[in-house]
């Protein structure tokens, strides 16, 4: 019962505070500026620290121990665990449905596209994806493709809804793509 209102708890949190509260609810360490589209951060959140202006995108899963160590048993036949942190650096974009397993370290400047999964450390400023994931870029390169090709904040202040910021940038990515 108690099982069912913390989770309760979660879910009433995470819709009336957002993603970051519920996070840190849970006792994930979670810096500023962070946007987290997901409730769910396993059975040892208290192992999992996210850097500042960290994206964590909407069906993403962070393992903080491997189960299989229980089918290994000593002499006595008792079963071995294991638990390892994950630690997130700042600005970093976490795609959607990407799993970060135990252990694993992601730098600073890193985005990680979406379904990924991470098995082992990511070092400072690359794009990395796919399954095991590897490196596909640098941070810098898609940093200056954003800058050539994407709106800025200011660019979106003359809308007056969310579907009008959207229909900005869509017009100011058709002028670049054609011109």
């Amino acid at each position: 019962m108690a099982r069912i209102f913390l989770k309760l708890v979660g879910v009433l949190i995470f819709h009336l505070r957002g993603g970051v509260a519920c996070a840190r609810w849970k006792g994930v360490k979670v810096g500023e500026g962070c946007r987290i589209y997901v409730r769910d951060f396993g059975t040892e959140p208290f192992l999992i620290s996210l850097g500042d202006r960290v994206t964590v995108a909407q069906g993403c899963v962070f393992l903080t121990h491997d189960g299989s160590t229980w089918l290994v048993r000593d002499t006595d036949g008792e079963r071995y665990f294991r638990f390892l942190p994950i630690s997130v650096g700042s600005d970093v974009f976490i795609g959607a449905n990407s799993l970060i397993m135990p252990g694993v370290r992601i730098g600073s400047r890193v985005v990680i596209g979406a379904g990924s999964v991470i098995t082992r450390d990511v070092p400072d400023g690359v794009i990395t994806a796919g399954n095991p994931a590897r490196e596909i870029g640098l941070f810098s390169d898609y940093e200056n493709k954003i800058k050539s090709s994407c709106p800025k904040e200011g660019d979106l202040k003359g809308a007056d809804s969310y579907m009008g910021r959207v229909s900005i940038a869509l017009n100011f990515y058709f002028r670049r793509q054609f011109h």
